[in-house]
């Protein structure tokens, strides 16, 4: 796992954090970014109610590392048509898994909606979360 070291009554600015969490492999990155999710969704929970905070978590999960850089790989050999019979089919069942993760994440952004009294597309709006592209 990465490490980061930080000494007190340092600055460090933006950019170069920025510049270092980009240094991260996919995995990483993917970790990285999901506890800096759960990061935001604690600073935030103390001012919104309980539930809302949990959908938060599980909306800003996002997929497993592994999974993500699998599904990378494979849709650019898909992409350069140099992919085999047996990636086809696990590209197919990476495709199924993480459409059946959106569809989990959209039934919590519809909960979350209807907490707030909200329409899904200004929730999103809200959240900064845009509409997802289809998968290959």
């Amino acid at each position: 796992m990465a490490t980061v070291q930080v000494k007190s009554e340092i600055n460090i600015e933006l950019e170069q954090v920025l510049n270092g969490v980009a240094k991260l492999d996919t995995p990483e990155l993917g970790r990285f970014l999901s506890q800096v999710s759960i990061l935001l969704a604690r600073r935030k929970a103390p001012n919104i109610p309980k539930r809302e905070a949990e959908l938060l978590l599980k909306i800003n999960q996002g997929l497993p590392g592994a999974l993500q850089q699998r599904y990378d790989e494979l849709t650019a050999k898909l992409q350069a048509d140099t992919i085999t019979s047996e990636e086809h089919d696990e590209l197919q069942q990476l495709i199924d898994e993480i459409e059946l993760a959106d569809a989990e994440r959209l039934q919590y952004l519809i909960e979350l909606a209807h907490l707030r009294n909200l329409s899904l597309n200004e929730l999103m709006k809200q959240l900064g979360i845009h509409h997802p592209q289809p998968h290959v």
